[in-house]
């Protein structure tokens, strides 16, 4: 028999294994894909590697292993039905571009699966596949004869199959035949058909991993040439290996799988096996509340488009389930901590992100129970209308009124209509949701292309001339446009809430992390407040903000004045961030790439590729060398170039950003730090002023965070830090010097108190133990007793049990402790009466049965729950019952 491994054993196993072949392994990249726009979400281990297969870039090894984030979706409303299949799962996977092919990719399989220094699965149970052949490609023979000569597996338990099995391609590109290994469970596991073989459909033999040999280019034609860079691509489910080893029935019984399952248990107080029904919603929540967790941590927020629509449906199907189960109150959210738990090992980022999880999943299920009552009520409504009809198809109609008004996803509406045994019309929900599109496309063309549609304010609108690197305040601008409620105006009254374009702004509209200039435009008795600009693909800059005073018409010429002291603290913030961003490269290395920002009034946020959390030694010394830089002094300047000579002068460009043909470049200190920016800067890094960092933490895989602060806001932070220091200092009598004696001082005397605190526990407690056992009672051998404690916990319980039983080996004892209308019972019994045949979960199960609930456990002790009261005093008379019947008394 092979060992029984952990999940998160065998994830750490697999990425060892590989490091020892020379692979370098990566930590698995975020589930929202990286300039690729053909994935919603990273399905596999090599979609965020395509550009390293296809020799776009560079990899940074060309051996890789991982331990990939996956999230598949395209059938969420059968998960939970079967056992089969979940949404979220983890890819394991070994990866060469250009480097090792067929022998090496198939020998390590090997040695990784069967190695007792590895897994150690019985060979004699394992069995791959290759590549048939068929009229178009070869059969892979290259593939057979590794594993018949080199494995030495006989050629008989190698299985040949076509290509919907053992080819892999997608269109047009790199493609390849593939060999798969299967894993026999035994004939416990089959169909008991006698051709059941690999292959079949049953759960006998499973498929394990999946090796690529990606040698071909498909030309879209069906034509195959040999690739001059071959390329191995395997996968391998870490729940499915965990299935196969833990010997278990399914991957919702994995170790780390089913820990999540119990707590949702636990909260339900629903468990496996009561019913077909709560076994299905038990698997949706189960495996929901995984997939959310992870996709939240990744960035991944609930909207009604795109990945944000399916961590939506994930979400508010796992909550309906939990209702399903009689849970009325948002409870997703509880489960978090367990999820974090199970997988903070391998994904740290997890724990660090854990508030900003659980308040994003409460939230979503707070706002779907506001409105899931009153939609399952019109749904019954509904439901009562077709059947009172005789109509065994739902309304398609019906179907969106319940996702357009009560946010109810289709599938959910589906699943609810199906559990009905009716059919729902898809094709008419999807006709209303077109309509709906058409509605708000004509909506948006009204405001002629602001921002977000294709559509422009026509030819005679200019684009406007943005003059604010040089001027904060310009006179003689022209009103080319204006809208008001989604219309175009062509004049505006006081009051107001309104769009306006100028042919000319000092303006900066909101674009690469910079927020927008706030301020006037004014004229002659006219104020516009000026509270956001935006610039729309037409290049036209449209400054949202109030009409306060006067009237503006199209044609009027108008003064545009920015809130000078907001720009300058803007400028702080974002040269600040360009020095932070040389800094991170010089402390952290080159692989650090700007993912984002934000520059706000003397604050900035600056997201970067980075696979650890910064030490306190790494965040000390970023902060010191940038406030080097600014004590420095540095001139700051700009310059429009040709992109090429822009990058031979080393300056940065974001990762995966697109640019034109010439640049603005933003050189600070003449090479300190060089960027591509079009954003407005200082002249000089000193009026930076002070550089703060407040913190920094993970956003995603591989992605960290800092947020710091300049100028004003850092010396905010520095009195408000010394107002509390001095605070403290009175507080603790101390002066602030001292502060850190005195406070372990103080904490020492409180450890000291606790422990003096916690020896008289023991005392009372060991008294109560004696107290208790003298008002036990002999039956036969055995000393028997039973008590309910007041104001006790279950932790209580358990510490009175542990002590009563280790005290007394005779002992039989049943605690019991009421709080908010529900018992909790614990039976124990010592080694004599365990050896007498007195078991302490037989016990149990009869006492909480009596109470109307139930429990279990082992021989020396066990717990359970009940709910009826009343029935208390008659559970525990019981007790000496069940002891003498085992007794024979």
């Amino acid at each position: 028999m092979h060992k029984n491994y952990g999940l998160n054993e065998l994830r750490e196993m697999f990425l060892k294994f590989f490091e020892t072949k020379g692979h370098l392994r990566l930590p698995s990249f975020s589930l929202i894909p990286q300039n690729d726009a053909s994935l919603l979400l990273i399905n596999s281990g090599m979609a965020p590697m395509k550009p390293w297969f296809t020799g776009e870039q560079e990899p940074p090894r060309h051996r890789v292993t991982t331990c990939q984030k996956c999230i598949r979706t395209g059938d969420i409303e059968n998960i939970g039905h079967t056992a089969r299949h979940g949404t979220y799962f983890e890819m394991l996977g070994n990866f060469s571009f250009g480097d090792y092919f067929k022998r090496d990719a198939i020998h390590w399989a090997w040695e990784f699966l069967t190695s007792p220094e590895w897994v150690g699965l019985e060979a004699d149970r394992l069995y791959p596949s290759v590549f048939a052949g068929n009229e178009t490609t070869p059969a892979d023979d290259e593939a057979f004869r590794i594993w018949n000569e080199e494995i030495g597996i006989p050629a008989e338990r190698i299985f040949k199959f076509g290509k919907e099995d053992n080819f892999w391609e997608h269109g047009s590109g790199p493609c390849g035949p593939c060999s798969e290994i299967y894993y026999d469970r035994g004939p416990e596991w089959g169909c008991g058909k006698p051709g059941c073989t690999v292959g079949c459909d049953c759960d006998r033999y499973i498929e394990v991993w999946n090796i690529v040999f990606s040698q071909f280019d498909n030309d879209g034609e069906g034509h195959y040439t040999e690739l001059k860079q071959k390329n191995i691509d395997t996968g391998m489910g870490l729940e499915r290996l965990a299935c196969v080893c833990q010997n278990v029935a399914s991957l919702f019984d994995v170790d780390t799988v089913m820990n999540i399952t119990n707590k949702v248990s636990e909260i339900t107080h629903a468990h496996y096996g009561e019913t077909a029904a709560k076994d299905v919603s038990l698997r949706v929540i189960t495996d929901h509340i995984r997939s959310s967790v992870f996709m939240i941590c990744d960035g991944v927020l609930p909207s009604n488009e795109g990945r944000g629509y399916v961590l939506r449906r994930l979400l508010r199907r796992a909550a309906r389930h939990g209702k399903l189960l009689g849970v009325n109150e948002p409870f997703l959210y509880e489960v978090c901590d367990t999820v974090i738990h199970e997988n903070e090992g391998h994904y740290p980022e997890l724990r660090e992100r854990q508030d900003y999880i659980t308040k994003v999943i409460r939230t979503e299920e707070e706002n779907f129970a506001k409105t899931i009552d009153s939609g399952l009520k019109i749904f019954g409504d509904m439901l009562a209308g077709h059947k009172a009809k005789g109509e065994s198809t739902f309304s398609g109609a019906d179907a969106f009124k319940l996702y357009d008004t009560y946010g109810f996803p289709i599938d959910l509406t589906l699943e609810m209509v199906e559990e009905q045994g009716m059919k729902l019309d898809e094709a008419e929900f999807h006709n209303q949701m077109d309509e709906q599109r058409q509605r708000a496309r004509k909506a948006r063309e009204a405001l002629g292309d602001l921002g977000w549609a294709g559509v422009e304010f026509g030819k005679d609108v200019p684009e406007t001339q943005f003059v604010g690197y040089d001027h904060t305040a310009i006179d003689g601008a022209k009103v080319v446009a204006l809208v008001v409620e989604n219309e175009q105006a062509e004049e505006l009254m006081p009051g107001v809430e309104a769009i306006v374009v100028l042919d000319k702004t000092p303006f900066y509209a909101e674009m690469g992390g910079q927020v927008a200039d706030h301020g006037v435009i004014s004229a002659d008795g006219v104020t516009f407040q000026v509270t956001d600009v935006q610039k729309n693909k037409g290049g036209k800059y449209m400054h949202t903000g109030k009409l306060t005073q006067g009237v503006l018409k199209v044609g009027g010429t108008v003064s545009a004045s920015i809130d000078v002291k907001r720009r300058k603290a803007v400028m702080r913030a974002h040269s600040a961030t360009h020095l932070l961003d040389a800094v991170l490269h010089q402390v952290l290395g080159d692989h650090v790439h700007q993912a984002g920002s934000l520059v706000e009034p003397d604050k900035l946020r600056f997201d970067f590729t980075h696979f650890a959390a910064l030490t306190a030694e790494e965040l000390s010394q970023v902060s010191a060398l940038v406030n080097e830089a600014v004590l420095e002094g540095y001139e700051v300047s700009t310059e429009v170039l040709p992109i090429e000579e822009a990058k031979q002068r080393g300056a940065i460009a974001l990762f995966g950003e697109k640019y034109g043909d010439t640049v603005r470049v933003v050189d600070m200190g003449q090479g300190f730090s060089v960027e591509f920016c079009g954003g407005t800067h200082l002249d000089n890094t000193a009026k930076v002023g002070v550089f703060h960092i407040d913190s920094e933490f993970s956003v995603a895989s591989g992605v960290r965070r800092i947020e710091a602060t300049t100028g004003l806001k850092s010396l905010e932070t520095m009195n408000r830090a010394q107002s509390l220091l001095f605070e403290t200092a009175a507080v603790l009598k101390a002066k602030p010097a001292e502060l850190r004696e005195k406070a372990e001082q103080n904490m020492a005397e409180l450890r000291e108190m606790r422990h003096t605190v916690e020896k008289f526990q023991a005392r009372e407690a060991a008294g109560e133990t004696e107290r208790f056992l003298m008002g036990g009672h002999d039956l036969g051998e055995l000393k028997v007793l039973t008590a309910t404690l007041p104001n006790a916990d279950a932790a209580k319980l358990r510490q009175m049990g542990d002590m009563l039983r280790d005290k007394q080996p005779n002992v039989v004892a049943v605690l019991s402790a009421v709080n908010d209308g529900k018992i909790t019972f614990l039976a124990v019994c010592g080694k004599e009466a365990v050896s007498k045949g007195v078991k302490a979960g037989d016990i149990i199960k009869n006492v909480t049965a009596i109470c109307g609930g139930k429990g279990g456990g082992k021989p020396d002790s066990a717990m359970g729950g009940g709910n009826d009261l009343l029935k208390l005093d008659d559970a525990l008379a019981k007790v000496d019952d069940l002891v003498a019947e085992k007794l024979g008394l």
